[in-house]
């Protein structure tokens, strides 16, 4: 019988602007683990060799830099990237540079540019990479926004799956990877209009919330602590679409409503401009904001 060889997908990961954390909660990830996924066949048959990443490779400099290049170059079409953190898109990009190589600094939007277009695919994560998150607060002045966005403008037509969340919960990384080996790239029938997959964003938190009795039953909370749904106290439960109330975090240990606090709302398109402050009662006026809704 003859073995069958091996596929290796190699992915490039990038950040822009952010604060690492969406690296730290993926390598949180628990089943599979960070190690199965870098070392083992994460589907039988395929591979993932992670090629570049800034927060966690040994290797630094032009040797390191190169390999971004080395590997579009290569692997024209077939590979995946990562981008995490937003584009910081203004003043030529010179808010946030990549790296240098033999005397060149590259800014992060031209790293972008490159290895953008010539991906089979490009998987925004977290809040930031996504919709621009917090680092596209107004004013601004950085010009950041999310990928998709960004993608748009400049007319780069590579397939960006969205994954959002502040971070995202380690099990929508995985699983969107998983079905891109399995099944290859979420299509329209996989996804919402926010270009998020649907087996993680398809229910409103509303929908699945242990405190929903409450709601329907009129008692509040009116103070952290309190029992009761937390709807006055901010909760953005009700036009957030997620599965943190069944997937939990954690090692499905918790969550933010279990623990107490208010839905942030962070996977929404909106976040942080209209859902915070996070503790105030979302009205009909910012209700009628969000736009996006499942398919």
């Amino acid at each position: 019988m003859t073995n069958k060889k091996t596929t290796e997908i190699p992915v490039l990961w990038i950040q822009g602007a952010g604060c690492n954390g969406c690296s730290v909660s993926i390598l949180n990830s628990e089943s599979p683990t960070i190690k199965n996924i870098l070392v083992d066949e994460l589907i039988p048959g395929k591979h993932i060799n992670l090629r570049f990443h800034p927060t966690i490779m040994g290797g630094q400099g032009e040797q390191v830099v190169s390999t971004i290049f080395e590997t579009v170059k290569k692997h024209k079409n077939g590979y995946v990237l990562v981008v995490e953190g937003s584009v910081q898109s203004g003043a030529n990009g010179s808010f946030c540079t990549m790296g240098a190589m033999s005397g060149k600094h590259y800014p992060f939007i031209e790293v972008l540019n490159e290895a953008g277009k010539n991906a089979m695919a490009v998987i925004a994560l977290g809040s930031c990479a996504t919709y621009g998150g917090l680092p596209s607060w107004s004013p601004n002045p950085t010009e950041a926004k999310g990928v998709r966005e960004y993608f748009n403008e400049k007319g780069i037509h590579t397939p960006v799956v969205n994954v959002p969340g502040c971070p995202p919960h380690p099990d929508w990384f995985t699983g969107t990877i998983a079905h891109i080996l399995i099944a290859g790239l979420p299509d329209s029938r996989h996804l919402d209009d926010a270009g998020r997959p649907l087996a993680f964003f398809g229910k409103l938190i509303h929908e699945n919330c242990p405190k929903r009795p409450y709601f329907d039953a009129g008692q509040f909370a009116s103070q952290p602590g309190e029992e009761g749904c937390l709807y006055e106290l901010g909760c953005k439960g009700p036009i957030t679409y997620a599965d943190c109330p069944t997937r939990m975090w954690n090692s499905g240990l918790n969550w933010c409503i279990g623990a107490g606090a208010p839905c942030a709302g962070c996977v929404e398109p909106d976040f942080p401009h209209l859902t915070t402050p996070v503790y105030k009662k979302v009205t009909m006026e910012r209700l009628e904001s969000f736009k996006i809704k499942t398919k």
